[in-house]
């Protein structure tokens, strides 16, 4: 991209911002004056790079159509043109487009605009920018991290709001990948809160955030909610992104199993899942897949010759939290699921990108407790449950995956997560574990993106891990303000295929770098 469109897309990225910025809550039914113009509400989002293809978002503060017009230039001197069908109440008014036919490895200028569905008016544009998937080897830049507005640290005004994205925006990548915990529907946000070194921290509040999500239009009103800082729509508009979810998005730590506390009054977990999963898919910026009839999370995105992304889901198909004891696979040990499992197998088998990187929502080796069954044994929300021996439980179905990956000589394997709020890499080696029959490899945790901050944890010795780096605060629930807030970072080198995974904080400064050369 050109010096001059790359100033062109910052002109028109900073005036669609400027023009159209969301207003605070209010709702739909009341700023759909008839005869005034359709508004977008939350500005744009793109996703899911694929090929010549890429998933264009937004949404409306009424029923209507989006239209978006796409060029490889910012003066849009020929764009293309799509429509899509009339959004409505039943998608909170969310719409998506999948654009086709992408050039590779072109910078894409997009504009937004709605058309009002019952008199044709139409809205400003919003204004967005990607850059398309390559088609060959390319230098290769980008970012991941998860946790955003927990544990009541939402948008601060007096600090400038989520700051972290915009220091991922600034490192100017090809695209995020959003490890989960995209909203915490479980967590209120107050006005203000008083933070573990004694600081007052002020929030924007609205009343979809007052409560615990358990009516649909709350689990939507999370989305909406982190939609209001003006560093993440920014980052929207400029960065195509991946999602996957975890936990938050419904309530902490779920599982079919799952004792709710008393803030809730509706008491099926089930049906909390459901308008959790349902308020997900409407705002993430993602191709919705529904061969298993509820819109299926898991996926694989190819970024060229140097990069696939196996996109997990660690959610849907799990059992219940349990002691993770179990001596053989059934039921009981289900975490990935065995149709995940083996497509999952299948398509690593398949791949002939140099690196494959392996989305994961949760890490594999720390051990993330759940508290206690009715018999004072310890659950487990992970995959690691603190035997240190042999594979049991959960563990089956990664010693399952990593001793597949080693009979079929599958290269270049590396695992990213988010989860825990803070920072680490940890290295997995046969010579330090109980269970042998893996290749080594490496996981790096990234996090919190605006949460408090934990950590560290302790580390379960069934696959061999070593600590080679982590960064956690000193004091739990730590703030924003104590500036333990991390992103993680991925460099691809076309020449050398050497990768490079840093670890950065709130200000975008790398605090640790590991170097992997690709086998």
């Amino acid at each position: 991209m050109s010096d001059i469109d790359t100033n062109r897309r910052r002109l028109l990225q900073g005036m669609g911002a400027g023009l159209l910025l969301p207003g605070m809550g209010v709702a739909p039914a009341l700023i759909a004056a008839p005869g005034a113009r359709p508004q977008l509400t939350d500005g744009v989002q793109s996703g899911d790079l694929q090929g010549d293809r890429a998933v264009i978002w937004s949404r409306c503060d009424r029923a209507a159509r989006m239209i978006v017009e796409w060029d490889t230039r910012s003066v849009f001197g020929a764009p293309r043109r799509l429509v899509g069908e009339v959004s409505d109440a039943s998608q909170d008014f969310t719409a998506r487009l999948d654009l086709s036919g992408l050039p590779a490895d072109q910078s894409i200028f997009y504009r937004v605009r709605f058309e009002d569905a019952r008199d044709g008016t139409l809205s400003e544009p919003w204004f967005g920018h990607l850059r398309s998937a390559p088609a060959q080897a390319r230098d290769i830049r980008f970012v991941w991290g998860g946790d955003v507005a927990g544990q009541g640290f939402g948008i601060n005004p007096e600090i400038g709001g989520m700051r972290i994205y915009e220091a991922m925006r600034r490192r100017q990548p090809d695209f995020f990948l959003h490890s989960g915990d995209c909203v915490y529907a479980d967590g209120p946000i107050s006005a203000q809160i008083q933070t573990a070194d004694g600081q007052l921290w002020k929030n924007l509040v609205t009343e979809a955030k007052s409560k615990v999500a358990e009516s649909l239009d709350e689990f939507r009103g999370n989305y909406r909610y982190n939609l209001l800082d003006d560093n993440l729509r920014r980052f929207n508009a400029e960065v195509p992104q991946i999602w996957q979810w975890d936990d938050h998005e419904v309530t902490n730590n779920w599982s079919p199993g799952k004792e709710l506390d008393d803030r809730y009054q509706v008491r099926d977990i089930g049906l909390l899942a459901a308008r959790g999963r349902q308020a997900f898919l409407e705002y993430a910026p993602l191709r919705v897949l529904r061969p298993d009839g509820a819109g299926r999370i898991y996926r694989k995105l190819g970024y060229g010759p140097q990069l696939d992304v196996f996109v997990l889901d660690m959610r849907s198909y799990r059992d219940a939290n349990s002691d993770n004891l179990q001596p053989r696979q059934g039921p009981g040990t289900a975490f990935l699921g065995h149709p995940q499992l083996n497509w999952l197998k299948r398509e690593l088998r398949a791949s002939k990108a140099l690196w494959k990187v392996i989305a994961a929502d949760m890490p594999i080796g720390l051990l993330i407790p759940d508290g206690q069954d009715a018999q004072g044994q310890r659950r487990w929300e992970a995959i690691a449950n603190g035997n240190d021996g042999p594979a049991l439980g959960r563990e089956l179905e990664i010693a399952e995956l990593l001793a597949f990956i080693r009979q079929q000589e599958i290269r270049n394997t590396l695992w990213l997560t988010a989860d825990v709020h803070y920072c680490a890499a940890h290295h997995y080696s046969p010579e330090r574990a109980v269970f042998q029959d893996f290749e080594p490899f490496w996981e790096f945790v990234a996090g919190p993106l605006n949460a408090g901050s934990f950590g560290p944890n302790p580390l379960d010795g069934t696959f061999g891990p070593q600590v080679v780096f982590q960064k956690a605060p000193p004091v739990a629930n730590s703030s924003p303000l104590a500036g333990y807030q991390f992103f993680g970072e991925v460099e691809i080198e076309a020449q050398s295929g050497l990768l490079r995974v840093s670890l950065r904080d709130i200000d975008g400064l790398a605090v640790y770098s590991q170097e992997l050369q690709p086998a």
